[in-house]
Parts: structure tokens; C-alpha cells; sequence
């Protein structure tokens, strides 16, 4: 299944390896490359230049109005604008698998293993590659050290003392989210190195998970005659290369700590900058045949040459006891730990560090509410629990990885699919922890249900669900910088739902809980120059807020639309709704979202102008396709009413509401013959209905709606809101074209294509390829029996992300066919678990469903 464009693009990735080592314990499937590889395609971000003339012109009001608005933010506010169109991230060819899990901060390590893209202040990135964050080996035989190296590729111009140059042909990386393995076969040495990171990223689990800790661990295979005592130093600067390191205070102290029979040591780094300080940690067990030394202090500035001298001795450092006093202002600190074992002749042996930060409590950028996190539940929130995590961490990582193993290996062992899709699979996951992620517990004041209470068709004031497991919150993007931005949520929502299903619940309250407010303070919105209320009843926001300022409590963010009344956001409420309880089968999630799901419906009915039962555009389609221009009903936002409509159907048996079901059906009816008549032109559904020169465009996402109906298990007898042969027919058109027409069928399905197979270019998304969309239209297709097609679909774009363009764990929302890219490291790409669900489904044929018999009434 895996075509030979793909196997070379494999190959490409490990060319350079010149060793034949595989390393210890390395799996088979995941994304692999070579420490010296080079990737010869370098992109660059969408840019202002980027836009056609004919859009350019189109869009010239929202330019010098986001222009205002964009230097009173930052010059005049001091505040980093929620998407920066000035300053979009160059593309850096360098990320690997972040550390730590879920909504207590990320570390992210690239594959040549630099530390360098840091999420500690929640929401909020810092991309800064610190040289002093190292391991360092040191092996030595008859009591004289014969080899000591950084394992770094990098010449940089400082801590000069050191050995660097590592050669990157001897190397490679390979990650299975939560995992990664980098081997490092030491030239002349025959000495082979493993480390193995972990972080606590585990399905159904709620504990463990949000922990802010990940686990490296060495193996050393020693392939001499003789015994070597090897020894591997973990250096780490107290900060994240940001201008706070040098803001003065800061200090470390090293550590010992016994619990339950079992000892570790290290050095704590106390970062104490006025806003959200932390502690960093570095440790090691300690154990009868291992040599736990560490050094508090040093200074990363110069050549230090001591440190690196005290290493190459005897294969240990100082341990001087005490700690360091407080950096002066202008002043970094650092600290070191090594941990040393013996290796015998053609033997293995192996060696442990932690790394933890504790940031326990949290505010965002307006300062005005402190926020718990999650982990602080179990290990407190008193910003001392670094010791703590990290014993925590290395008595059960094994445990970690027993039960990560048993949950991947039934489809890592399952033939039938191919090597890209299990590395895709998995790795794509990073954004559930690196997606800027957060993840709190619920203050004993709050009330998440917008003052209506269940009595009065709203929701309690702490739904159970937010209580037991926390709130949730997600960026749209590391550049798009929106908390659970609902339209992309839409498609992200899968991986939430399949795997930690109660943080999906809770987003959903949340959401849920926004409907009933509104906020009628006029502000301007830089797409049309209008002023208009921040939030309207009985509207699903676009986002829950911005980092830099004070989400759950300011909503919408976005502005360059009016976002009080956006079509799509109340029917992919609908949709979720009901998806979730398909999933989860939590009648009480479906007792309590139901008026909440006949309200948003209500505010929708009003579109339906000429009383045809089908919902009008007029302006802007949707919120997820902000930027085409739609006249009339059109596929997507037509195609999603119908959905929600068979939905309510359904609801309403299961609430056993006979005269919602009856009023939704009617509407229903009269729906589904409008859209066929208005928008199916006998092969696939047009774009809209108004008859304009790209009316009959080719969108890949036309079948959005239908999506969700078939992952939501609605068989050919509910509700007939598609016929089967017009999906089909559609399916097929939009893989003749959107796919196989479009850069040679190797690059995903374009978002729009005209009928005579060549790209819609009348706005400037229609000739972008949407990653987290085209995973969805694969699931689409494997629902609807056309498997190698949904395969061919996706490899496109992990072939192209991952393989060719380097943009591994940091997928884009966005790329064209040749040149530019937009958004790096967005939320839509975790999509890829729709496919999974779909390929669950069709292999049993026939996925359970909820019955509306009465045994399954839910109450109303």
C-alpha cells in the first residue's frame, strides 16, 4: 500500500547513515532520519507579498485596518498580537517529540537533540535553541577516560571547552509518539548509545498524564573485549535562553530524596521571574552499581573548560554540597549531573535521568486570576513538588511504557496498514500536550454554566465532568494563538474524544456554558470595518480567549470577522454533541447539552429565509473557510445543517421528545430536497448555489456533514440527508481532481479545484492544501468503502510534511503547492484519529449503535 514515491521519501530521510547499527530496542514503525540529513526544499511563510492582485484588492480595508491595529497592540500596549502577520515563524527544520505531558508545559528536543522550543508559560512559545542543554558521554577504561563528547552536531561559539562536532552520519533519530529513540554510534569506540525519552502521554488516564516530567534512558552496548566504565552527563541552564534567564535571583540546589525504599539525587533550578516562576529539575536514582555526581553551578558563559575537566578525571564531578548564590542581573546559571556505570565486555548496561518542571500555579497574560494546574491535584501547588515528580517519574516510567505499548501495538502490528500511516498516527499527537496546551483544575467559585441553570434549560453551575477532570484548552496554533477554537476543534476534536473522552466532555461544557452569555460591548472587526457585539445568545463562540489575556472569561479573541454569529460554529456544536454521546454513551452529557442543542438549532432556523428548510449564506460561508465569498445555501455549511438536523432527530427519541423529533424532521425533509435540487449538478455538490464563475468548484470538504453522521455510526435507513451513489459520485470526483489532478497525486487534496482540473484561485485558501481536513475527507472515504483512496489522499500529506518539506511536529495548518506554508504547528491535523475511527468501524463491519428503543431513553 505504500507507493515508491513514498519508499524513497523514506530512504532520503537515512541516506546519510553511514553506521550499521540499529540501537537497542528501536521499534520498526515511526519517523525516522539521520542526525547529518539535510532537507533541500526550504519554504516560507505566507506573506502579505503572497496575495494576488485580485485579492490584494479585495482585501486592501482589512489591510491597513489589521495594520492599526497591529502597532497599537504592540507599540502602544506592549502585547504580542493573537495571530502576527509581520512576524510568522520562519520554518526551522529541526523538531522532534516535546517533552512531558499533558497541560503542565512542554519542552520540545529536536532531532539532533537540541532543546529548543519551550511552552512553560501556558499558551505562550519561546524558540530558543539553549547550547548549555547537553548529554555528554564519557567512557573510560583502566582507570583513564580514552573518549569524552558532547553529542551535539553544533559548533557554537561558546563553552569552547568542550568537544563538540559530533558526527551527525553515525546518529539517527526515530519517534513513536510519546516516545523517541536516538541512537548514537560512537566512531572508533564500538561503543553504541540509545536514549530513549519518555513522557507521560497515556489514553484514558487522567493522572499520570498531565504530569510535567519526562524520562531519558541510556542504553550502552559495549561491543569490545574488554569492560568499559561509561558515564553520561545531563547539563541543563536554569531557563529557557529567554531574556528572563539573565533578570537576576535565579538559583539552584542540589538534592536527595528517599520514599518507598527507593533513593534519587539531583539539582534543583529555581527560576524566579516575577510572573509565573518554576523550578527545573534534573535527576537520577541511586543505585549500589551506579555513580550519581552532580555540579550546582556553573557558568555557561566562556569556555568552561573546569566543568569539562572535572568530568574527564574520573568520570564524575564535584558534588559540592549547598546552594548557589542568586544569579546578579546580567547572569546565567547552570548545573550538571552525571550518572556512571560499568559496562562489561560485549555487554549491555543502562542508565536513568528525569527531568521536571514545576509551575504549578499560572496566570495569563492579564494577570488578573490565578489558575491551578491539573498535576498540582495530586503532587500540590506549592511549587515544591519537583522532587517529588521526579521520583515519581523514574519508579513508574516502566509502567508508562507497558501501557503505551499495549495500546499501540494492535494497530503497529496490524499489516493491513502501511509504515506512514502508524508513524502519523501517533506522532501527530504531539499537539495534545505541544499545542500550547493547558490544563487546570475548576476554582470552588466558578460557574462554568453562564448564570442559567439546569431548571432553566442551561447547565449546572459545576458539571461534574469539569469538577472530577479539570477544564481543557488548546491553542488553534502555536501562531494562531486562540484557545479551543471551535471550528478547527471540529476536527481535532477526534483524538480528544477516542482517547482522554472525559477532557472532550469538558470542552464541551465549557463550550456548552459560553452559548447562554453574551457580551454586547461593540468592537471593530478588521475584515469588514464594522463594529458589532463580542458575543451574541445562543452562539457558540469562535474561542474561549487569548493567553495573553484571560481565557474562559473573555471570549472571541478572533477579529478579524464578526464572530457573534457564525453559521458553522453552532452545527459542529450539534454534531460533537451527539458524536461524544455515540462514544462515550454518557446520557447525562446528553440530558444536559440538549437545550442547549435546541437553542443554538433556533438561532439558526432564522437563515432559512425562503422557508425551504435549507440555511442561506450571505457574505462569508463559514468560519473555517473564512475567506471564500458564498451567495446562497453552499455544500459545506448546507451539508452540516442537514447533519445536525438528522442528529436532533435522533436526540429527540432519545429524550423522548416526539414533537422535536416531528419539527426537526419536517424541516429535515424539506432540507434534503432544497439542497439536492439547489446544489448536486450530477457528479459532486457544487461549492454554492449562486451561480457565480467558481459556484461549481470542486471542495474537498464537501462531505463534511456526512463525515460526522457515518462517525457517528447513522446507517443508510437514518434519515436519508445524502444519498449513498451522490456521496460516492462526490468522493470519486473530488479524488479525480482535488487529489489525483493535483501535483501529481502526491500532495493531499487541494481545498478547491475547478471542474476542468485546475485550482480555484479566487480566494487565497482555495488553492491551499488543508492537512487536518484532508485526514478528514481520508476517514470520509474509508466510511464510504474507498480505503486506497483515503490512503493514497493522506500519504500525500504526510509524505510531504514529514518527509519532504521537514515540518515534523510542527504540521502546518496550511501549504500550497510549491513554496509557502502557513501557520506551523496547528491544532486541525489531529484529524488523523478520524481515519482511525473510521477504519474501527468498517473493520466491524457494523459499529454498535445507540438504539431508540426504550431501554435507551434518556429523560429529558
Amino acid at each position: 500500500m505504500t507507493s515508491e514515491w513514498g519508499e524513497k521519501s523514506t530512504a532520503d530521510l537515512m541516506s546519510t547513515y553511514v553506521s550499521k547499527e540499529a540501537g537497542f530496542g528501536v521499534p520498526k514503525e515511526g519517523w525516522r532520519i539521520c542526525l547529518a540529513h539535510e532537507f533541500k526544499e526550504k519554504r516560507k511563510p505566507f506573506q502579505a507579498k503572497d496575495v494576488s492582485l485580485s485579492n490584494v484588492w479585495q482585501h486592501l480595508g482589512l489591510g491597513i485596518r489589521y495594520l492599526k491595529w497591529w502597532y497599537k497592540k504592540t507599540q502602544v500596549e506592549k502585547k504580542a498580537p493573537f495571530i502576527d502577520m509581520f512576524h510568522a515563524l520562519p520554518l526551522r527544520q529541526i523538531y522532534g517529540a516535546p517533552l512531558g505531558g499533558i497541560g503542565g508545559g512542554t519542552i520540545t528536543r529536536g532531532w539532533r537533540g537540541e532543546f529548543c522550543r519551550w511552552q512553560l508559560n501556558p499558551g505562550m512559545y519561546h524558540y530558543k535553541t539553549v547550547i548549555a542543554d547537553q548529554f555528554t558521554v564519557c567512557l573510560r577504561r583502566g582507570g583513564q577516560t580514552v573518549y569524552q563528547q558532547v553529542l551535539s552536531v553544533e559548533h557554537p561559539p561558546t563553552l569552547q571547552g568542550w568537544n563538540w562536532g559530533y558526527c551527525g552520519e553515525y546518529a539517527f533519530y526515530h519517534a513513536l509518539y510519546p516516545r523517541a529513540w536516538t541512537v548514537y554510534h560512537l566512531p572508533g569506540q564500538n561503543v553504541t548509545l540509545t536514549c530513549r525519552q519518555i513522557s507521560p502521554v497515556i489514553p484514558h488516564d487522567y493522572k499520570d498524564s498531565s504530569l510535567p516530567v519526562a524520562v531519558f534512558v541510556w542504553d550502552i552496548e559495549n561491543k569490545n573485549e574488554y569492560a568499559l566504565d561509561v558515564s553520561i552527563m545531563f547539563t541543563m541552564l536554569n531557563g529557557s535562553g529567554h531574556k528572563d534567564d539573565t533578570s537576576g535571583g535565579h538559583w539552584n540546589e542540589p538534592f536527595h530524596l528517599e520514599k518507598d525504599g527507593e533513593a534519587l539525587s539531583g539539582v534543583l533550578l529555581h527560576h524566579c521571574p516575577t510572573v509565573n516562576p518554576y523550578t527545573l529539575c534534573i535527576s537520577a536514582r541511586e543505585q549500589a552499581d551506579r555513580k550519581v555526581s552532580h555540579q550546582t553551578a556553573f557558568s555557561p558563559r566562556g569556555t568552561c573548560s573546569a566543568l569539562w575537566s572535572d568530568l574527564i578525571t574520573d568520570g564524575q564531578l564535584d558534588s559540592p554540597s549547598g546552594s548557589s548564590p542568586p544569579t546578579q542581573k546580567g547572569e546565567r546559571v547552570a548545573a550538571a549531573l552525571a550518572v556512571g556505570c560499568s559496562v562489561p565486555a560485549m555487554g549491555h548496561n543502562s542508565v536513568e535521568f528525569c527531568l521536571a518542571w514545576d509551575m504549578p500555579q499560572i496566570t495569563f497574560g492579564s494577570r488578573d486570576r490565578k489558575h491551578v494546574r491539573r498535576y498540582a491535584r495530586y503532587f500540590g501547588s506549592k511549587g515544591d513538588a519537583s522532587p517529588s515528580l521526579s521520583h515519581y517519574a523514574l519508579t513508574h516510567y516502566k509502567e508508562w511504557e507497558r501501557r503505551i505499548e499495549e495500546w499501540q501495538k494492535p494497530i503497529l502490528q496490524d499489516s493491513s496498514l502501511p509504515s506512514w500511516y502508524k508513524s502519523a498516527l501517533f506522532n501527530e499527537l504531539y499537539f495534545v500536550a505541544d499545542g500550547g496546551t493547558v490544563w487546570t483544575e475548576l476554582a470552588e467559585d466558578a460557574d462554568v454554566s453562564g448564570g442559567v441553570r439546569s431548571e432553566d434549560g442551561g447547565l449546572p453551575a459545576q458539571p461534574d465532568v469539569i469538577k472530577e477532570y479539570g477544564r481543557f484548552a488548546y491553542l488553534e496554533g502555536q501562531e494562531y494563538r486562540m484557545y479551543n477554537t471551535y471550528d478547527v476543534h471540529f476536527y481535532a476534536s477526534f483524538a480528544l474524544v477516542m482517547l482522554w473522552p472525559k477532557l472532550a466532555l469538558s470542552v464541551q461544557y465549557d463550550i456548552a456554558g459560553t452559548v447562554v452569555q453574551q457580551d454586547l460591548t461593540e468592537r471593530l472587526h478588521l475584515m469588514n470595518g464594522k463594529y458589532s457585539p463580542v458575543k451574541t445568545k445562543n452562539v457558540v463562540p469562535h474561542d474561549i480567549g487569548d493567553p495573553d489575556d484571560e481565557p474562559w472569561h473573555r471570549l472571541n479573541a478572533y477579529l478579524i470577522h464578526d464572530t457573534a454569529g457564525w453559521k458553522d460554529l453552532n452545527l459542529k456544536f450539534v454534531l460533537q454533541v451527539y458524536r461524544d454521546f455515540h462514544i462515550t454513551q454518557d446520557s447525562q452529557y446528553l440530558r444536559d447539552m440538549w437545550p442547549i442543542c435546541q437553542a443554538v438549532m433556533e438561532s439558526e432556523i432564522k437563515f432559512d429565509l425562503d422557508g425551504d428548510g435549507l440555511i442561506e449564506n450571505s457574505g462569508y460561508a463559514d468560519q473555517t473557510y473564512d475567506g471564500w465569498t458564498v451567495t446562497g445555501p453552499s455544500a459545506y455549511c448546507g451539508g452540516l445543517w442537514l447533519a445536525s438536523l438528522c442528529m436532533m432527530c435522533k436526540m429527540a427519541r432519545l429524550v423522548d421528545s416526539e414533537k422535536s423529533y416531528q419539527y426537526y424532521k419536517d424541516i429535515l425533509d424539506r432540507g434534503s430536497a432544497a439542497f439536492d435540487k439547489l446544489l448536486w449538478n450530477g457528479k459532486y455538490y457544487n461549492y454554492d448555489s449562486s451561480g457565480g464563475h467558481h459556484s461549481n468548484s470542486v471542495m474537498s470538504d464537501q462531505c463534511a456533514g456526512h463525515w460526522f453522521l457515518k462517525a457517528s455510526a447513522f446507517g443508510e435507513e437514518d434519515y436519508q440527508a445524502f444519498p449513498k451513489e451522490k456521496i460516492q459520485s462526490s468522493l470519486k470526483s473530488i479524488f479525480d481532481l482535488n487529489v489525483m489532478a493535483f501535483a501529481g497525486g502526491q500532495m493531499g487534496a487541494v481545498n478547491g479545484m475547478r471542474p476542468e482540473g485546475v485550482p480555484d484561485r479566487s480566494s487565497v485558501q482555495s488553492d491551499e492544501v488543508w492537512i487536518g481536513v484532508v485526514y478528514g475527507l481520508a476517514a470520509t472515504m474509508i466510511h464510504e468503502g474507498m480505503r486506497d483512496e483515503g490512503m493514497r489522499t493522506a500519504e500525500g500529506c504526510y509524505r510531504t510534511v514529514w518527509e519532504r518539506l521537514g515540518m515534523a511536529f510542527q504540521t502546518p495548518e496550511a501549504y500550497c503547492e510549491k513554496n509557502i506554508y502557513r501557520s506551523l504547528a496547528y491544532m486541525r491535523p489531529l484529524s488523523i484519529w478520524a481515519m482511525q475511527l473510521a477504519l474501527n468501524m468498517t473493520q466491524k463491519d457494523q459499529a454498535p449503535k445507540a438504539s431508540t428503543g426504550d431501554s435507551d431513553k434518556v429523560g429529558t
